[in-house]
């Protein structure tokens, strides 16, 4: 056997001892045979030429030719909202389902010859970041195709939280996304530029002073949702956010940060583009491998607009209260009021809403405890910290068949020694120290804990779902806090050796003082796959005491059951529900 200048002996060897046992020397032929030819196998279909599914190719645009794009200006952009600036119509849309509405997608959305920056550094992303800028995507993810088909005017892509890991929004490298209602407040996250441009358009709407040199807003966006960032931002910014149910709507052609926790959905300002939108990006595409039997061939896919339009056009209010909708029941989830860090005001404004406005329709409103939804937060936790690191950001592939991003390549994970892992941690420690603790975290857990582990988090997953499954049986929804206060100020960053000061805490510890907690209502569903949509239901004090802020409402329904939870968060509304006046600022 001639010699391999790869798979040496040694190597063999080194390789055995890594997995704790030795190769008997009369074996070393037949492994070593094994080995290389594996190694020459993949090295051999490593060489073809990529392949790209014709289903994502881009979509021909109105003007032909390559799809121009430009960066925001600073000075147009003061709310750091904006990542890429560009507008696409499709040159022979498929309908005019969503013509005259401006859209914009999440950056982890792949958008065709657009680059992607995912809230860091390209040097992150890609072997040739660090000379080549970002990596421009070859493919429109499924649901920009479906978006562009449906006659919809993209107009960006908005700034996304560093690798989608915060519900805040300081973390991405572009700067901190600020609240569209005050600045210098949180707009929520990772989808924190795509709430922040909707919720500009709704203050905007409302009346709200001083909005003239915040930049352009818009109709509608799609966002990324893992443990709450579509929820989380739209409570925040005073506007409707969707997680559909698990397996709905493709994320085939979005960066995430793991396949079982993964989800796309729309964010809106109100709820009847909510249900256009998700008529319109709905439905198998025969490529995404969260989708399963349950979920609806395209032609199946229910026209959740028209569907929710006849039945608000339906509904008849009585004098006084109630309706001729078919008596809803209506289950606050007892615990979710008393998760740590709950605000008192934003809880009550949550019960005192959902009381008032869903009774005023005819529902019935009543607690329901599911004790396990305490738990909910650290089952997720347990369920998805073990691998999050290795698929988010080392671009592992998924354990099942996929068609991963072609573009996003990170040239090793962790990064390689000395300069370029040192590099990893002081840019995250900076800006996202989230990622950092993921990286670690990921380690700690495979080192200490066995496999088992894992698997045993799983089946916890299913016994959250049966409990919610199981409240679902006696109400037809069930009503949370989104989150549990008010959007709270942006962090101070300031790096510690500027600060100097040992009596105060350091930059880390501040930015992860401000995300605990923040996801205890919304992550809970990310594990189940229930449809889950936030609701803006009025306002409460800032933690600063100097304004108001929107409060949102989160509804929750059974899996597959998205329309039942429009109708539900309809009938909310007309019962007088809603943001309503901002009496103070």
């Amino acid at each position: 056997m001639g010699d391999d200048p790869v798979v040496t002996r040694e190597k063999l060897h080194e390789l055995a001892q890594s997995n704790g046992f030795q190769i008997a020397p009369r074996h070393e032929a037949a492994y070593l045979l094994g080995l290389r030819s594996s190694y020459a196998i993949a090295k051999q279909i490593d060489a073809l030429p990529d392949y790209i599914d014709p289903r994502l190719d881009v979509v021909p645009t109105v003007g032909g030719g390559p799809r121009k794009y430009k960066q925001p200006n600073p000075a147009k952009n003061p709310l750091t909202a904006w990542c890429h600036e560009f507008d696409l119509k499709a040159a022979e849309p498929e309908t005019d389902m969503l013509r005259g509405r401006s859209v914009v997608v999440k950056d982890t959305i792949a958008v065709g010859q657009i680059p992607q920056a995912l809230g860091t550094l390209p040097q992150f992303l890609s072997e040739r970041g660090r000379t080549e800028g970002y990596p421009v995507s070859p493919i429109d993810a499924t649901v920009v195709r479906r978006l562009l088909l449906a006659g919809g005017r993209l107009k960006g892509t908005t700034t996304c939280e560093n690798f989608s890991l915060s519900p805040m929004s300081f973390s991405s490298v572009f700067g901190p996304v600020h609240n569209p209602w005050q600045r210098g407040f949180n707009s929520g996250g990772s989808s924190s530029g795509s709430a922040a441009l909707v919720g500009l358009s709704v203050a905007r709407k409302m009346g709200e002073p001083g909005l003239d040199d915040l930049g352009a807003d818009v109709d509608l966006a799609l966002g990324g949702d893992q443990a709450g960032s579509i929820r989380v931002p739209a409570a925040y910014c005073g506007i409707y956010g969707l997680k559909p149910t698990f397996g709905l709507v493709p994320y085939t052609g979005i960066a995430g940060l793991l396949p079982m926790t993964d989800y796309v959905g729309p964010l809106a300002t109100n709820l009847e583009d909510i249900a256009l939108c998700l008529s319109v990006i709905a439905g198998y595409d025969g490529l995404d491998p969260r989708m399963g039997p349950e979920s609806p061939l395209r032609k199946n896919v229910p026209k959740y607009h028209d569907e929710l339009a006849a039945f608000a056009a339906a509904v008849v209010l009585d004098s006084p209260g109630g309706s001729n909708a078919r008596r809803l029941r209506i289950g606050l989830i007892s615990e979710s009021f008393q998760i740590p860090g709950m605000n008192p005001e934003a809880a009550e404004r949550v019960r005192s809403a959902a009381t008032t406005h869903f009774a005023a329709v005819g529902a019935e409103v009543a607690d329901v405890s599911v004790p396990l939804h305490a738990l909910g937060a650290a089952i997720w936790t347990a369920a998805v910290r073990n691998q999050m690191a290795s698929h988010a950001f080392g671009g592992r592939a998924t354990d099942v068949l996929a068609h991963d991003l072609p573009h996003i390549a990170p040239p090793s994970w962790p990064p390689k020694p000395p300069n370029d892992s040192q590099e990893f941690y002081d840019v995250l420690s900076r800006h996202n120290p989230a990622v950092v603790l993921t990286t670690l975290g990921e380690t700690l857990l495979g080192e200490l804990l066995p496999p088992l582990a894992q698997r045993k988090a799983h089946r916890h997953v299913l016994q959250l779902r049966a409990a919610y499954d199981a409240a679902l049986e006696e109400f037809d929804v069930l009503v949370t806090p989104t989150v549990p206060t008010v959007a709270p100020p942006l962090p101070d960053m300031t790096d510690d050796e500027v600060q100097n000061d040992p009596a105060t805490p350091s930059a880390v510890e501040r930015m992860m003082r401000l995300v605990a907690g923040s996801i205890n209502n919304t992550a809970p569903f990310n594990a189940s796959g229930h449809p889950a949509i936030s609701v803006p239901c009025g306002w409460a004090t800032s933690t600063r005491g100097d304004c108001k802020l929107p409060v949102g409402m989160q509804i929750i329904g059974r899996r597959f059951d998205d329309l039942g939870v429009l109708k539900a968060a309809k009938l909310f509304e007309l019962g007088g529900g809603g943001l309503g006046p901002r009496t103070e600022k």
